[in-house]
């Protein structure tokens, strides 16, 4: 197995978002080591025990208290997925006001090769802020993996085209421990 370090996979509150368990088994076997965050609407569709029996740690979703230790090592790479139109939107605003996009305004800010995987109503796709919000996250380095011409159904790749996705945005980039 080739180690490729550490991956942050954020989820947020997506029907996707149930079966995200696939997307860390899949992980694991290209070599991650993962460590899940949720939005707090995120923690209601994933399956926390899985997770957490999958990979050895808790799922995250809120802010840490003061005084309460650092529990997640520096991320390699991020996938968000499923990420809804508020957390697009939020994050390309730098509107920080939860843990998961808190700590994606922190990974940009460091350079972290970060995948971005929307999915969202037709009719949310179609608001202009949601275009402008891809642009900026675009413009920021972050590669989105998104087919607004795709009908509604289709718009959330497989998980195995996530990771292939992840594959290209990292391409040769090795952790530099």
């Amino acid at each position: 197995m080739d180690e490729r370090g550490v991956l942050y996979v954020i989820a947020c509150a997506a029907p996707a978002a149930a079966d995200l368990a696939r997307l860390v088994v899949l992980a694991q076997q290209d070599g991650w080591q993962v460590h899940v965050v949720t939005t707090p609407m995120g923690a209601r569709f994933v399956a926390t025990e899985e997770i957490e029996r999958l990979t050895g740690d808790r799922v995250r979703s809120v802010y840490r208290m003061p005084g309460e230790p650092k529990g997640l090592p520096l991320a390699d790479a991020v996938v968000v997925a499923p990420a809804t139109f508020n957390t697009i939107n939020k994050w390309a605003a730098g509107m920080a006001d939860t843990f998961a996009v808190g700590l994606l305004c922190e990974v940009v800010g460091f350079g972290v090769p970060t995948l971005a995987v929307p999915l969202l109503k037709d009719a949310l796709a179609r608001h202009p802020a949601f275009g402008r919000s891809l642009r900026t996250l675009r413009e920021m380095g972050v590669r989105v993996l998104f087919d607004s011409d795709a009908p509604p159904h289709a718009r959330m790749p497989s998980w195995e085209s996530v990771m292939q996705e992840l594959r290209t945005v990292i391409g040769d980039r090795r952790p530099q421990r």
